[in-house]
């Protein structure tokens, strides 16, 4: 089983800012930046509680038929949304265990926090980072400290006309 980042931030690292809001990164972009595809790659969305609540303020449920994983001690309020959405909890690699004894292969792992755990603890195997052009100076980072060196190998690097850096890592175990 593969676990996978695919986020966006701002060129100082930042993938919110401290209210959450990430109206700095761009949703509506004439260039793609593969996202449909690594979306269509995967098989599971395992998220943190606080975006699965930004999530249910978009216009439209971003996910299609996709199984949806939150990572949340408390109930869900699914806000209509009830196909697909399981809640878990537990250490990231008691989680890991969990979604491939339930047959998961490819698990698309978003979240600042949630990616921070589960980098953490090494159960992540690629990170795709998308920097964008702006500096906000403060907010939520994408990386929080970490308790021993995190090795990655570069895989490629693209730029996009928009400004847009997207970097591709492997996490070396």
């Amino acid at each position: 089983m593969k676990l996978s980042v695919f986020v966006g931030t701002s060129l100082d690292g930042f993938i919110a800012r401290k209210n959450g809001e990430y109206d700095f990164l761009p949703v509506d972009e004439s260039e793609p930046h593969g996202y449909d595809e690594f979306l269509a790659s995967v098989d599971t969305i395992l998220i943190g509680r606080n975006t699965f609540e930004v999530v249910l303020k978009l216009p439209s449920w971003p996910y299609g038929d996709k199984r949806v994983i939150v990572l949340s001690h408390r109930p869900l309020h699914r806000a209509g949304i009830t196909r697909h959405v399981e809640r878990m909890s537990g250490a990231p690699a008691e989680i890991v265990t969990e979604l491939r004894a339930s047959g998961a292969k490819h698990v698309y792992v978003d979240g600042g926090i949630t990616i921070q755990g589960f980098l953490g603890s090494g159960q992540i195997h690629r990170l795709t980072i998308h920097r964008h052009p702006v500096l906000i100076g403060t907010g939520i980072p994408l990386f929080g400290s970490v308790l021993q060196d995190i090795k990655l190998r570069h895989v490629g690097t693209r730029q996009y006309k928009n400004g847009v850096v997207t970097t591709d890592y492997e996490v070396i175990n």
